[in-house]
């Protein structure tokens, strides 16, 4: 049985304790960790959301959103989109400005596009980032693994910048004038879909008499170890409901027909009622594995 995340100690001497999530594009803070953010906004911390790019090169997933005026405008589409998630989230959001750098495909693949968010040296695109997290001085920054969860090159980027920024923005020497430097104290990478879950859904499906859609994905998976082990996982079932309509809001990624909603939501909170991930770095003690990204925090400012 997981334990509740506690709740109560969300205010410190600072103010309320702090969690930041770096994505890549709109969209992505929906679909990794909303369920989570949705959790410990309800219980009074407060959230940002850094999206790096605009996701102007995302293509439309949606078949009744492939409109001609749609992609005309692409950009400010998604901009709308995003303004929509995040207050059904209930999240604060920054854009870094950059330009998506689209998904290359073809044998071998083609170059990516002058002046995209993948192209930038690492201390351009990071130098935003830290800005960010030294205004907003999260206890706690969420990303991707080095592989950028799938190898999409705006979340490898999103990856590169996210550790730079975490390892960046307490040095009064690094970034001048981004602000007052700022040590966020723990840094997780998202383990959305890893193996386990996925394995638990699919025989829930089953076991209820519903034709899955993971068996297919189940049969790509690398039977080796994962590159990452799960250390903590953060029980949110209460906010699966917030993070479907968050998804829904980006109407031109987000099928509602589609592969996101074939599960049913009950189900899922019983086969699998967690947001997991890997604990990359942290500065404070904490027991592993956990139950709530702030353990180790809350007890070192929290006094």
């Amino acid at each position: 049985m997981v334990s509740e995340v506690p709740t109560g100690t969300t205010s410190c001497d600072d103010g309320p304790l702090r969690l930041m999530a770096v994505h890549a594009h709109p969209d992505d803070e929906s679909s990794k960790g909303a369920a989570t953010m949705a959790r410990y906004v309800a219980d009074g911390a407060e959230v940002m959301v850094v999206t790096c790019t605009g996701g102007e090169r995302g293509d439309i997933l949606n078949p009744a959103m492939d409109k001609p005026e749609i992609k005309a405008n692409i950009g400010a589409v998604r901009e709308q989109e995003m303004a929509r998630a995040r207050e059904i989230l209930g999240v604060r959001q920054e854009w870094l400005g950059f330009v998506d750098s689209g998904f290359p495909e073809g044998d071998p693949p083609p170059p990516l596009p002058e002046g995209c968010f993948a192209l930038q040296p690492l201390e351009v695109a990071a130098e935003p980032l830290v800005r960010a997290v030294r205004a907003f001085r999260p206890h706690v920054i969420l990303t991707y693994d080095e592989k950028g969860g799938y190898p999409h090159p705006d979340h490898v980027k999103c990856h590169e910048v996210s550790v730079e920024a975490f390892e960046a923005a307490g040095d009064p020497d690094r970034y001048p004038g981004t602000g007052e430097p700022w040590q966020p104290l723990k840094l997780y990478y998202h383990m959305t879909f890893h193996k386990d879950r996925l394995v638990a859904l699919h025989a829930a499906m089953e076991e209820a008499g519903l034709e899955s859609p993971y068996g297919d994905w189940l049969k790509r998976f690398d039977d080796g170890p994962a590159p990452w082990a799960v250390t903590t996982r953060v029980p949110c079932a209460d906010h699966f409901e917030t993070r479907d309509k968050a998804l829904l809001a980006h109407a031109t990624q987000i099928d509602p027909n589609g592969f996101w909603f074939m599960c049913p939501l009950d189900l899922q909170r019983r086969a699998w009622p967690t947001e997991d991930y890997h604990l990359a770095r942290s500065l404070v003690d904490t027991e592993l594995p956990e139950d709530d990204l702030f353990a180790g925090v809350r007890e070192k400012v929290c006094l």
